[in-house]
């Protein structure tokens, strides 16, 4: 079988299943685990890659309110890799391709490839497509020991966390510029690691908020994820920002508990790898849990005391 996955976080279950040589062809963002980025990139997305958050907002909104997609199919290199399964997504026309992007690409093809389309709305929709996945390409039984693995490491920290009394008050943002808390799975997230979103809305996606909302809303903790980012950039950006005085009346800001995430790999995608960013919100949540070594580096401080004092939290 040779498979396009035009979708990261598909991309990631292919590989867990054991899909290295049948992987084909993936999407421009698809780069973990690292052997994806050997295989032949056959879309790109139209934001330019050095565009301020800003100004990708800004032309987001512009392509969103033309109707007009994202992202350039390349027609020829998918007609020469001539799949016979291309995995894509309809859930977030910004996050990654969708069905209606590849219609001009496959009026090409004398004999269609299979099209599955995944459409994740909360963690248990992540859980099924991983079943899902593996039914399409006749890997059942590897999907289910991946679920069991998963399955086993959730377990075992909704044992620790149902323990702990304090449920901290948790604002997740997904974009800084402006900001956008983070909605489908990452509510549930939170919930499982043992804190309240106070903010988000599971099964909604995410949404724009105001300096006022987020002051209003009195977070504990403020966790910086956008989309697409590293933590470092995630707390690079965070810390390049002017907040204003009311910023630094919120509780999270006053004790420094703000953390910077690792967004790409951990919260964004909707594949096997949220386990480990439950893990890491609970070791946020609650710092002394044991979580393991990737879950420990899946968040950093992005502040020390207050807003004020960044100089000093750069270099925390």
């Amino acid at each position: 079988m040779r498979i396009v996955s035009l979708l990261p976080s598909a991309t990631e279950i292919l590989f867990a299943l054991g899909f290295d040589r049948e992987v084909v062809g993936v999407s421009h963002e698809c780069d973990f685990p690292p052997q994806a980025r050997n295989k032949r990139v056959v879309i790109q997305s139209r934001i330019p890659k050095d565009a301020a958050p800003l100004e990708i907002d800004r032309l987001v909104r512009e392509y969103v309110s033309r109707g007009e997609s994202l992202y350039a199919v390349d027609a020829q290199a998918l007609e020469e890799l001539a799949p016979d399964l291309i995995i894509t997504q309809d859930l977030c026309h910004v996050c990654a391709a969708s069905p209606d992007d590849l219609g001009a690409a496959l009026m090409r093809f004398a004999e269609r490839p299979e099209v599955l389309c995944l459409n994740p709305q909360d963690l248990g929709d992540v859980w099924r497509d991983i079943l899902w996945v593996g039914e399409q390409t006749r890997r059942g039984r590897a999907a289910e020991a991946l679920l069991e693995r998963i399955g086993e490491r959730l377990g075992s920290l909704e044992r620790i966390v149902a323990v702990r009394t304090e449920r901290p008050r948790v604002a997740f943002l997904e974009w800084l510029q402006p900001f956008y808390v983070g909605g489908h799975w990452v509510p549930e997230m939170i919930e499982l690691a043992g804190g309240r979103d106070v903010l988000g809305r599971i099964h909604t996606p995410s949404f724009r908020v105001t300096l006022e909302d987020i002051v209003a809303a009195a977070p504990e903790i403020i966790l910086i994820s956008p989309c697409g980012y590293g933590a470092k950039q995630a707390r690079d950006e965070y810390l390049s920002m002017a907040h204003p005085h009311e910023w630094n009346a919120i509780p999270a800001v006053q004790s420094g508990r703000v953390y910077a995430l690792e967004a790409n790999s951990y919260f964004s995608r909707p594949g096997p790898r949220l386990i480990t960013g439950i893990e890491a919100l609970a070791k946020v949540f609650h710092p002394s849990m044991e979580v393991g070594p990737e879950a420990e580096r899946a968040a950093v401080p992005a502040a020390m005391v207050t807003a004020r004092t960044a100089t000093a939290a750069s270099a925390h």
